[in-house]
Protein backbone atom coordinates (compact mmCIF):
# COMPACT_ATOMS: atom_id res chain seq x y z
CA UNK A 1 0.00 0.00 0.00
CA UNK A 2 0.91 3.73 -0.78
CA UNK A 3 1.79 6.03 2.22
CA UNK A 4 0.55 9.46 1.71
CA UNK A 5 2.44 12.80 3.35
CA UNK A 6 -0.44 13.37 6.11
CA UNK A 7 1.18 16.07 8.15
CA UNK A 8 0.01 19.12 6.73
CA UNK A 9 2.33 21.63 5.85
CA UNK A 10 4.29 23.41 8.68
CA UNK A 11 5.44 27.39 7.63
CA UNK A 12 7.29 28.73 10.01
CA UNK A 13 5.19 27.09 12.61
CA UNK A 14 1.71 27.28 11.43
CA UNK A 15 0.38 24.34 10.23
CA UNK A 16 -1.46 24.12 7.53
CA UNK A 17 -3.98 21.42 7.11
CA UNK A 18 -4.09 20.98 3.66
CA UNK A 19 -3.93 18.21 0.10
CA UNK A 20 -0.19 17.95 -0.65
CA UNK A 21 -0.11 16.40 -3.88
CA UNK A 22 3.97 16.45 -4.42
CA UNK A 23 7.05 17.75 -2.77
CA UNK A 24 10.03 17.49 -5.56
CA UNK A 25 13.50 17.66 -4.04
CA UNK A 26 16.38 18.79 -5.92
CA UNK A 27 19.44 18.33 -4.64
CA UNK A 28 22.11 20.46 -6.49
CA UNK A 29 25.86 21.42 -6.06
CA UNK A 30 26.95 25.03 -6.13
CA UNK A 31 30.21 25.93 -7.29
CA UNK A 32 32.69 28.42 -7.02
CA UNK A 33 34.40 27.27 -9.79
CA UNK A 34 34.69 24.58 -12.11
CA UNK A 35 37.02 24.73 -14.93
CA UNK A 36 38.51 22.53 -17.76
CA UNK A 37 42.27 22.85 -17.76
CA UNK A 38 44.29 21.51 -21.11
CA UNK A 39 44.67 18.08 -21.23
CA UNK A 40 40.92 18.01 -20.35
CA UNK A 41 40.55 17.32 -16.65
CA UNK A 42 38.32 19.59 -14.41
CA UNK A 43 38.23 21.23 -11.26
CA UNK A 44 36.17 22.57 -9.28
CA UNK A 45 35.73 23.84 -6.04
CA UNK A 46 32.49 23.24 -4.34
CA UNK A 47 30.68 25.93 -2.07
CA UNK A 48 27.84 23.37 -0.71
CA UNK A 49 24.86 21.18 -1.83
CA UNK A 50 21.58 22.47 -1.58
CA UNK A 51 18.19 21.02 -0.87
CA UNK A 52 15.58 22.79 -2.97
CA UNK A 53 11.68 21.67 -3.81
CA UNK A 54 8.80 21.72 -5.89
CA UNK A 55 5.74 22.12 -3.76
CA UNK A 56 1.90 21.15 -5.22
CA UNK A 57 -1.28 21.36 -3.30
CA UNK A 58 -4.58 19.47 -4.05
CA UNK A 59 -7.65 21.66 -3.84
CA UNK A 60 -8.00 23.49 -0.54
CA UNK A 61 -11.92 23.98 -0.16
CA UNK A 62 -11.84 26.39 2.40
CA UNK A 63 -11.19 29.73 1.33
CA UNK A 64 -10.14 31.20 4.64
CA UNK A 65 -7.18 28.77 5.15
CA UNK A 66 -6.54 29.14 0.70
CA UNK A 67 -6.08 32.69 1.65
CA UNK A 68 -4.17 32.51 4.96
CA UNK A 69 -1.67 30.36 3.43
CA UNK A 70 -1.28 32.39 0.28
CA UNK A 71 -0.83 35.84 2.27
CA UNK A 72 1.84 33.90 4.30
CA UNK A 73 4.30 32.72 0.78
CA UNK A 74 3.46 35.60 -0.68
CA UNK A 75 5.05 38.25 2.08
CA UNK A 76 7.34 40.32 0.73
CA UNK A 77 8.44 41.51 4.18
CA UNK A 78 9.07 38.64 5.21
CA UNK A 79 10.71 36.80 1.90
CA UNK A 80 13.25 33.51 4.37
CA UNK A 81 10.38 30.59 5.60
CA UNK A 82 11.09 27.70 8.11
CA UNK A 83 9.42 24.77 7.11
CA UNK A 84 9.26 21.04 8.23
CA UNK A 85 9.22 18.62 5.21
CA UNK A 86 9.92 14.60 5.48
CA UNK A 87 13.19 13.47 4.56
CA UNK A 88 13.74 9.78 4.12
CA UNK A 89 14.45 8.66 8.14
CA UNK A 90 13.30 11.97 9.48
CA UNK A 91 12.01 15.55 9.22
CA UNK A 92 14.41 18.28 7.64
CA UNK A 93 14.00 21.84 8.35
CA UNK A 94 14.25 24.18 5.03
CA UNK A 95 15.08 27.75 5.56
CA UNK A 96 14.52 29.61 1.94
CA UNK A 97 12.81 31.46 0.02
CA UNK A 98 9.75 31.09 -2.38
CA UNK A 99 9.21 31.89 -5.71
CA UNK A 100 7.32 30.71 -8.69
CA UNK A 101 4.12 30.78 -7.07
CA UNK A 102 1.27 29.52 -9.13
CA UNK A 103 -2.22 28.40 -9.65
CA UNK A 104 -5.13 29.05 -11.58
CA UNK A 105 -9.11 29.14 -11.13
CA UNK A 106 -11.11 26.06 -11.01
CA UNK A 107 -14.56 27.48 -11.08
CA UNK A 108 -16.03 30.87 -10.32
CA UNK A 109 -18.32 31.42 -7.69
CA UNK A 110 -20.82 33.60 -6.22
CA UNK A 111 -18.56 35.18 -3.52
CA UNK A 112 -15.21 34.51 -5.43
CA UNK A 113 -13.36 31.46 -7.13
CA UNK A 114 -11.88 28.52 -5.94
CA UNK A 115 -8.48 27.84 -7.22
CA UNK A 116 -6.37 24.58 -8.16
CA UNK A 117 -3.08 23.68 -9.04
CA UNK A 118 -1.43 25.66 -6.28
CA UNK A 119 2.95 24.94 -6.61
CA UNK A 120 5.68 27.09 -5.85
CA UNK A 121 9.87 26.69 -5.46
CA UNK A 122 11.21 26.31 -2.46
CA UNK A 123 14.92 27.65 -2.51
CA UNK A 124 17.79 26.65 0.29
CA UNK A 125 19.51 30.23 1.71
CA UNK A 126 21.82 27.89 2.76
CA UNK A 127 23.72 24.38 2.08
CA UNK A 128 22.75 21.58 4.24
CA UNK A 129 26.32 20.30 3.05
CA UNK A 130 29.83 22.27 3.08
CA UNK A 131 32.82 20.36 2.51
Amino acid sequence: MAQKYTQGLVIDGITYNIPMVSIKREIDFLEKYAERVEDGDIRIETIGVYKNYTIEIGVIDDSVTYDALIEHITNCENRFHYVSLPDASKQFEFYGYFSSIKDEVEKVLGTGAKYKGLSWKMTSKKPYKTR
